[in-house]
């Protein structure tokens, strides 16, 4: 697994401490790293690296990584502002459109923060609507076909993943398919600290997976008729 990104080591809103720095002395800990080497994962790793502020340079090379790499865990992380705006020709030339012009499959994901919910759009760098109109993604499943078949049509896979559990499960599928897609995850900040958005242990159990909807226990689900999704 391999994360990139401005200030991705510590997590640009302190929701993560992939490396944690030494005071007397230079280098750092990781402990998701130690933690595979202690195990019988031989010869995997984890990797984070903070980049430099070149977000289309950077988004490049991550692009090229899953590429070439295809069963890592290839994962950029934009911070807050208008970052994923600076690697815009990267997403439109390449990420949503490589698979059609070059037959070329990579399953990047892009962690974008959003910040619709309250901060200003100077906190977001995930423009939803901007992924949702650069999507092929057919409007109804086709008659006939199964849901991965309908996943390989897609040219990208666009979630806003409201659940840790969801987050796992969505990063699990990535490698695990006999696909590769980019996936462009929706991340609320405002969920980052929020009870309601954690799950159980009983949620990452056996015969678990990703949930393309999860349903409201309030609602009887065979009176529903549409379902409309909102944003901001």
């Amino acid at each position: 697994m391999r994360i990139s990104g401005q200030d991705c080591e510590r997590g640009t809103f302190s929701h993560r401490h992939a490396h944690v720095f030494y005071q007397d002395r230079d280098g750092h800990y990781c402990p998701i790293s130690d933690t595979i080497h202690n195990s019988e994962s031989e010869g995997r790793q984890f990797i984070a690296s903070s980049s430099h502020l070149s977000e289309y340079a950077v988004l490049g090379f991550e692009y090229g990584y899953a590429q070439t790499l295809p069963n890592t865990l290839t994962i950029w992380e934009a911070q807050f502002g208008d970052f994923a705006n600076g690697a815009q020709i990267m997403i439109d030339q390449f990420i949503a459109s490589g698979e059609s012009k070059w037959n070329v499959h990579q399953g990047l994901v892009m962690l974008l923060p959003h910040g619709y919910d309250g901060a200003g759009p100077e906190h977001s760098s995930c423009r939803v609507e901007r992924y949702l109109q650069l999507s092929d993604s057919p409007d109804t499943p086709h008659s006939g076909k199964v849901k991965q078949d309908i996943y390989e049509e897609c040219n990208m896979q666009i979630i806003n993943a409201t659940t840790s559990a969801q987050i796992f499960h969505a990063f699990r599928r990535q490698l695990l398919r006999p696909f590769r897609k980019p996936l462009i995850v929706v991340a609320p900040k405002k969920m980052l600290k929020l009870r309601e958005a954690s799950s159980e242990l009983k949620d990452f159990a056996v015969n678990t997976s990703f949930q393309r909807i999860i349903s409201d226990k309030s609602v009887d689900n065979s009176k529903v008729k549409k379902v409309i999704f909102c944003s901001g």
